[in-house]
């Protein structure tokens, strides 16, 4: 998921030959308030084929969205103005910008293409976005050249992976971890111990199936405050969680800027939330680009430094790809099996999760389906593959192959919507207590996204709540917050 804001849409519908065009008047010229300082300007976005009726809603969604990711870039040059070095501008601001709008239009072509021909929109030349300079301010940034993409209707042709960044590459640390410490009594781990693949089930210590119930983390970059012992207190306590999942963007300002520093972000919450007994899903939060072989030697890096720092606790579980896309299920097996070995030098058993083929849904986003993961599956043990939806977006038809998939699948949805698949939008309750229904019939654990208290309708906590101190109950609550404390807590899900 990337970041949406919320100001309000400007869209407008014309007709060219008969068919219905959408644009929107991304970074033409938004003036700024203080005359000093630059403005972002973008390409503009149109849309030069027929939405279907079923995905206008979520294409006009993602076209106000673009508008909303620049007035949140011109807002950041505003606070930030004579700030960092020569490359902030570029780093902190244009460079995520470009991954958003990369990401944005590439979900607008998928919405389309789910009941047409899935077009080209041309992500790669409209992504990257210029400086508007104010009158005598200096020459304007030079934009980094848009991500390259796999193109989605050719996945068996995946983008060449590309060395992965060695500045500021985290300190190696020793692959002696510290003895763990009991689980506290009655929590999660205590009761289940470590888990493991049993079939098609995750099974715990006794081996007996258990399903997991928890939540995720929105990017912690973009949310700093919001994964803390008091929230994490919150789930376990009040909600009786049993796992929260801490997704760590690569891009979009977030490991890749920074990987000693995120890793030991990383690292201090699986500490937190090992010390309450929660287990925890380490999430590599690939999106955009969504090869994960373009990012193979950070993940490397990444997780050979966290399987080591917790190789004494039974409590972590590794999801090494978030949301493939653009890129074959060959291209995805071909990278899990480079990262699960530096995983299991650290912790032999650990469970991993994998990512499966069109923003983890099996393949059904790219139209194909489970079949290509079961005749050629991962070969290791203890794998389980990724399914994400949202519910106000998938329905039925998604529901019967999950149900058909987990016959022969070991499944885990490490993120789930009650919103639109653009993770904004009215909340589908009754769409979302079906998907929760058979997850529970299937035993299939599940993380709603997300852990944060932005703007947008899938924020479980009311904004603001994560500056302060109060993490439990409902009165810190947004719909989807009380929704999902309601379901783990009861079983039924009260809005």
């Amino acid at each position: 998921m990337t970041r949406p804001g919320s100001r309000a849409r400007r869209w407008q519908a014309g007709i060219v030959a008969g068919i219905a065009v959408v644009g929107v008047g991304v970074g033409l010229g938004v003036a700024s308030a203080d005359e000093t300082v630059p403005t972002v300007s973008c390409p503009k976005v149109t849309i030069g084929v027929a939405v279907p009726a079923q995905q206008q809603a979520d294409v006009q969604r993602n076209l106000a969205l673009l508008d909303e990711q620049v007035a949140e870039a011109n807002e950041r040059l505003r606070t930030t103005a004579g700030q960092g070095g020569p490359n902030f501008v570029q780093n902190a601001i244009l460079g995520p910008l470009r991954d958003k709008r990369f990401a944005t239009i590439n979900r607008i072509e998928t919405a389309i293409g789910r009941n047409a021909p899935k077009p080209d929109l041309n992500a790669e030349g409209l992504s990257a976005c210029t400086l508007r300079q104010a009158a005598g301010t200096a020459p304007p940034v030079r934009p980094t050249a848009a991500p390259t993409r796999t193109t989605p209707a050719a996945p068996t042709s995946p983008a060449k992976p590309t060395t992965a960044p060695t500045t500021a590459a985290p300190a190696k640390p020793t692959t002696t971890a510290p003895p763990a410490s009991p689980a506290p009594r009655g929590t999660p781990v205590a009761i289940n111990g470590r888990l493991r693949v049993c079939g098609t089930q995750l099974c715990n210590k006794n081996n007996k199936p258990v399903q997991l119930r928890g939540m995720s983390s929105h990017g912690l970059q973009f949310f700093p405050n919001c994964v803390n012992a008091g929230s994490l207190a919150a789930l376990r306590n009040d909600w009786n969680a049993d796992f929260i999942r801490l997704s760590m963007y690569v891009q979009e300002g977030g490991l890749e800027t920074d990987p000693a520093r995120f890793t030991a972000k990383v690292n201090g919450l699986v500490d937190q939330a090992t010390k309450l007994g929660l287990y925890v899903i380490v999430d590599f939060h690939i999106l955009t680009p969504g090869d994960p072989n373009v990012n193979l030697g950070l993940a490397k890096t990444f997780f050979q430094n966290v399987s080591a720092a917790h190789a004494a606790q039974d409590n972590v579980i590794y999801e090494i790809a978030n949301e493939p896309n653009g890129v074959s299920w060959d291209g995805i097996k071909t990278y899990a099996e480079k990262v699960i070995p530096v995983i299991r030098r650290n912790k032999p058993d650990s469970v991993v999760i994998v990512g499966t083929r069109g923003f983890s849904s099996l393949g059904l986003s790219d139209g194909s389906d489970e079949n290509e993961i079961v005749k050629d599956p991962v070969k290791f043990g203890n794998v389980m593959y990724t399914f994400h939806f949202y519910a106000a977006s998938h329905r039925e038809d998604r529901r019967a192959v999950v149900a058909r998939a987990a016959k022969k699948l070991p499944l885990f949805v490490t993120e789930f919507g009650s919103q639109t698949f653009t993770g904004d939008g009215p909340n589908d309750f009754a769409s979302t207590t079906a998907w929760l229904d058979l997850l529970k019939s299937l035993k299939i654990g599940y993380g709603m996204w997300s852990l944060s208290d932005g703007r947008e309708s899938n924020s479980v906590f009311k904004q603001g709540t994560c500056a302060g101190t109060r993490f439990a109950g409902t009165g810190v609550l947004t719909e989807s917050g009380r929704y999902i404390r309601s379901r783990i807590l009861t079983g039924v899900g009260t809005p």
